[in-house]
């Protein structure tokens, strides 16, 4: 098949373009958010293809991948009035929880009958109201970077991007009390001026920018990962996190309570308990070792690639037919 999909999220279509199909990525001059091209720092196959929106007038496409509400109309126009859904199969992929008034939260392509939306996670999918409209959930699925674990060092990792913006979503008003039970290395996107902003000294509060390539070798030598999101889909670094063999500390909320089974971490909603947590994995390394191999057995087993790919081959099968 030929998918026509956006470079949105560079995590999960990394793991989406290891199937067997080609994918046509929009490109633009400017390579603006609507037309990225190839990602630079994830390694994609040679059958992601970079594609004008010229060149999409008269592509053959069997299948779009929409992700942004915007993009049915960017891509009934891009691809010379054939409309997703109506004249092409489309399906809408939902990565992000609602937000606002969640309890009441209508998603924008709810009570339609041409598509269907696909959830990321049970979560999004019991949170947000999608109305009469078909929905499937696809878990997510990691590309293994492998048991690269070593624990040799006594900090917590914690990724996240824009930590000062995003505030209580991402739990960063938590990282001080963190940052008493163990020195921090958060790394993300936007971190610049972190430790300032918390008041913390640079030696509890390291930040740093990776690509990918790096930052999975670099979180691998930290004795545990840290995840204080209050309010998110399911991060994807604590599934990778979870691949590379680490143990996780992370608030019991959102996704996280289905992706963290016992013996593999700590969850809770009561910060102290998450600080004592990370400050046992410091002092007793081998307990750290042993919850992280259990870690990464249990994410390969719910979020393992093979498993994300046959359940997206056999909702396209569905959709197309």
């Amino acid at each position: 098949m030929n998918i026509l999909l956006w470079h949105v999220h560079g995590s999960w279509t990394t793991a989406f373009v290891q199937g067997p199909h080609t994918y046509l990525v929009p490109v633009t001059p400017g390579r603006d958010p609507d037309g990225l091209g190839r990602a630079r720092t994830f390694d994609w196959p040679a059958t992601v293809r970079e594609t004008t929106p010229e060149q999409l007038h008269d592509a053959q496409v069997d299948l779009v991948v929409l992700q942004r509400p915007h993009e049915m109309e960017l891509a009934e126009r891009w691809l010379g009035g054939r409309r997703p859904g109506r004249d092409i199969p489309a399906v809408y992929l939902e990565h992000n929880a609602p937000d606002g008034d969640v309890p009441a939260t209508r998603h924008p392509f709810a009570d339609r009958d041409d598509l269907t939306i696909v959830h990321v996670t049970h979560f999004n999918r019991l949170f947000w109201d999608n109305g009469s409209t078909r929905t499937e959930v696809v878990e997510h699925g990691i590309v293994d970077p492998g048991h690269l674990y070593t624990g040799r060092l006594a900090r917590a990792a914690v990724v996240v991007n824009e930590p000062v913006r995003r505030g209580r979503w991402t739990g960063t008003d938590l990282l001080p009390g963190l940052a008493e039970a163990a020195p921090l290395d958060v790394f993300g996107m936007r971190t610049d001026g972190l430790a300032e902003h918390l008041g913390l000294p640079p030696d509890r509060c390291r930040t740093t920018d990776l690509p990918q390539r790096e930052l999975h070798g670099a979180m691998a030598e930290r004795r545990v990962y840290v995840h204080p999101v209050r309010w998110t889909s399911l991060g994807l670094s604590l599934l990778e996190a979870m691949h590379l063999g680490m143990p996780v500390v992370a608030l019991a909320t959102t996704e996280a309570v289905e992706a963290v089974p016992p013996g593999t971490g700590t969850l809770s909603t009561r910060p102290e308990i998450l600080a004592r947590a990370v400050r046992r994995y410091l002092e007793e390394p081998e307990v750290a070792a042993a919850d992280g191999a259990r870690a990464r057995q249990a994410a390969l087993q719910r979020y393992g690639l093979k498993r994300f790919l046959d359940d997206w081959e056999r909702l396209m099968t569905e959709v197309r037919a």
